[in-house]
């Protein structure tokens, strides 16, 4: 049985499981609470000290990235796009989620209710913006249509925004609130919740 190991307020950890959830692959979860001393014992779980990470037998896939890919390549494909530019843009959207938006990671940390906003920087503005017109460009109830990686790595900056009070309207705003009412965010949101507590 593979194992994803998982942080319990780790929105990278999110994205995995429900690409997971997504494939209909069967996996075992571990959760890790990431307190300061977790570390110390990441290694014992994960190589790199970080998480998600996949087990498949002997072998440790770290990176929510990586196993989003792994999973697709699983599945025939199944979690991007048939068409081939989609396909291309689905993975331009995931990268940039994946190395971009680093204002909003330092001044939004994700959170489990609602905050108060921070005086925003200039690079934080753009970047809620850059987020508004792509979500503005999305279809619905998923980016094209029907669910894909891509929903899966937006989800979470979804529900972050939200709880940071920023509630975008007309498309982008439609994009937003469904992806933090799909069923699969819902679950992982709930486990999340609570892990945090106990």
């Amino acid at each position: 049985m593979n194992q994803l190991i998982i942080g319990d307020l780790s929105s990278w950890s999110a994205r995995a499981w429900i690409c997971l959830k997504l494939a209909d692959l069967p996996f075992d979860e571990l959760m890790l609470r990431l307190v300061p001393n977790t570390i110390m014992h990441m290694p014992d779980y994960s190589d790199s000290s970080l998480v998600p990470v996949l087990k498949v037998g002997k072998v440790k896939i770290h990176d929510s990235l990586a196993i989003a890919e792994y999973v697709n390549e699983l599945v025939q494909g199944r979690l991007l796009p048939e068409d081939a530019m989609q396909r291309a843009q689905a993975r331009s959207l995931v990268a940039e989620m994946h190395s971009g938006f680093m204002a909003l990671r330092t001044e939004c940390p994700f959170k489990l209710s609602d905050w108060k906003i921070p005086k925003p920087s200039e690079r934080l503005s753009f970047e809620v913006q850059r987020l508004e017109r792509l979500w503005g460009e999305a279809q619905t109830p998923f980016y094209w249509g029907k669910p894909t990686m891509v929903d899966a790595f937006y989800a979470p900056m979804a529900y972050r925004l939200h709880c940071y009070g920023q509630h975008f309207t007309g498309q982008a705003g439609a994009y937003q609130t469904q992806l933090i009412e799909w069923e699969l965010f819902q679950a992982i949101l709930q486990k999340m919740r609570l892990w945090s507590v106990n």
